[in-house]
């Protein structure tokens, strides 16, 4: 049976169709800072609850912002099956706590922990809702109460993109067989 191949929609915003998800991971981190897409998301959950528009000068900053993100999604969404499979090399550097930002000890070492984690508690769909809800009423000049919890999914949205950064900046090597009986032995 053949498996359905999942869209990253990376030609809106990068110019180019990413084939797999660790090029769509270089195309995401390579088209904006992730400073840029923490900031932005902050912002537009914050416009959220206010009569301001957010990018009034340039609404359609924020529609290619929603393109970006939820092709991260969608990147996060197929790389939470192959934490199994692959696993992010060891960081060189001796790090502190200050560069674990919102991820834990735990997830800092694994990266793909956050993916399966955000995954378990929301779906893509439940993502997508989250994402259209703050556009809409981020760019809407009347101040609205949300139909859902905000919260949460942003929460797991700024740790998937702290877990997506260090999956770049570190690279991923494929589990060996020896390793992945040893760690169904434990």
């Amino acid at each position: 049976m053949k498996k359905n191949k999942i869209s990253f929609e990376t030609r809106f915003w990068a110019g180019f169709v990413a084939r797999d998800p660790f090029e769509a991971f270089d195309a995401i981190f390579d088209f904006a800072h992730l400073d840029y897409y923490k900031q932005n998301l902050s912002e537009a959950v914050l416009h959220s609850f206010k009569r301001k528009v957010y990018h009034q000068d340039k609404p359609c900053n924020v529609f290619v912002f929603y393109t970006a993100i939820w092709s991260f999604l969608k990147v996060c969404y197929c790389l939470k099956e192959k934490g199994n499979k692959w696993k992010v090399k060891e960081s060189s550097r001796c790090e502190t706590v200050f560069h674990l930002s919102s991820l834990t000890k735990e997830e800092f070492d694994n990266p793909f922990l956050v993916l399966q984690n955000a995954f378990e508690k929301r779906t893509l769909q439940q993502f997508e809702f989250f994402l259209c809800e703050i556009t809409e009423l981020s760019l809407s000049p009347f101040a609205g109460d949300p139909d859902s919890d905000l919260t949460t999914p942003y929460i797991h949205l700024i740790k998937m993109l702290d877990a997506g950064e260090l999956i770049r900046e570190r690279g991923v090597e494929k589990i060996k067989k020896a390793d992945q009986i040893d760690s169904v032995t434990q």
